[in-house]
């Protein structure tokens, strides 16, 4: 295996180019892992192959095909994991092809697999409107230590429409007071530079005085304190304390969901801004999206939205009772007419 060009290159693929060239997440690359660990497996324990002589000429469309239908039916794959499983497998063979002929040959037969169609739930996204966000951030006490901390928490986590874990690894040093700014780090570690407004600036101030007295700028911005120590706040706990204010808030404002999650703030504040006029392309560079297109959603969702409201202003409108009238030229049966040669 070791003379192996392809294990060669899959080693070179997990151990060099994901992690190191590309920079790519611990999560992409988990997600890649898991998809040629089920695949292997599948090939070594359903299909009889062994692991030495698999070579790139090994996988066939047809083969991976069948695979991905078996995963399907056996694992109960939804569509969406489907895809995302084949895009995986197509990736390194598309970095292997770079180097390797005989990869190129596989890689181009892999492409004509097509993705399979579906409910495009990565279409729907779930937000909230300005006034439920203000009714949650509204209802924290912001007088006790622990109020305070968690209101500044969710008004930066809107205002920068940061995800969740870009959140909890912010350290003291991220936001400069000089021009009002925070540093996130995205996927891959790649950073990038978020504008905030005064109010969010302001009470950054209030926050540090009571919680940073002190403290080191490599210190972790949002922490909890462990034997004496600060650490890291935990998904868990914002989790806890957004659902906590989510229940609150319901009984002021109807609208609020039952399920409020972190990213649900991330999503509400880039529809906001959307919707505000900001262009999908600075929208993209704000929210870090690697892949401009990811930020279409919020386009999709946006068009979504009217559709379904001139649908619904529609309902009353009494066009059924009316007896429409066409005029003496209209033909039903244009395609036929086309067909027959008229």
């Amino acid at each position: 295996m070791k003379n192996n060009p392809f294990w060669k290159k899959l080693r070179d693929y997990f151990s060099i180019y994901l992690p190191k060239q590309r920079s790519s997440s611990e999560k992409t690359i988990d997600t890649s892992h898991m998809a040629w660990n089920l695949l292997l497996r599948y090939l070594l324990q359903e299909r009889g192959m062994t692991a030495g002589a698999l070579e790139f000429e090994s996988f066939t469309s047809e083969l991976l095909t069948a695979f991905l239908d078996r995963m399907e039916t056996v694992r109960h794959w939804k569509t969406s994991t489907r895809n995302n499983r084949l895009s995986c497998i197509r990736a390194f063979f598309k970095y292997a092809s770079c180097t390797c002929p005989e990869a190129y040959v596989v890689h181009e037969d892999l492409r004509t697999i097509p993705l399979k169609k579906g409910i495009d739930s990565s279409r729907v996204v779930s937000h909230m409107a300005k006034d439920v966000i203000a009714s949650i951030i509204g209802c924290i006490d912001i007088l006790s230590p622990k109020g305070l901390r968690d209101c500044f928490y969710l008004t930066l986590m809107y205002d920068s429409a940061a995800r969740n874990g870009e959140m909890l690894g912010l350290k003291l040093s991220d936001i400069s007071t000089d021009n009002a700014c925070i540093c996130l780090f995205g996927k891959g570690s790649k950073p990038r530079l978020v504008p905030l407004t005064r109010e969010t600036m302001a009470m950054f101030a209030k926050y540090k005085t009571s919680f940073h007295k002190g403290s080191d700028r490599s210190s972790p911005l949002f922490y909890t304190m462990h034997k004496g120590q600060k650490t890291p706040m935990s998904d868990d706990n914002v989790a806890r304390f957004l659902k906590k204010y989510a229940i609150q808030a319901c009984s002021q404002n109807p609208h609020v969901p039952e399920n409020v999650h972190p990213h649900m703030i991330r999503h509400s504040r880039a529809m906001h801004l959307y919707q505000g006029g900001m262009p999908l392309a600075v929208l993209s560079e704000f929210l870090g999206h690697e892949d401009p297109e990811t930020t279409l959603i919020y386009a999709y969702a946006d068009t979504e939205m009217k559709r379904q409201a001139v649908e619904k202003a529609s309902e009353s409108l009494p066009l059924t009772d009316i007896e429409m009238e066409f005029p003496a030229w209209e033909d039903a049966d244009i395609i036929g007419r086309l067909v027959r040669g008229y």
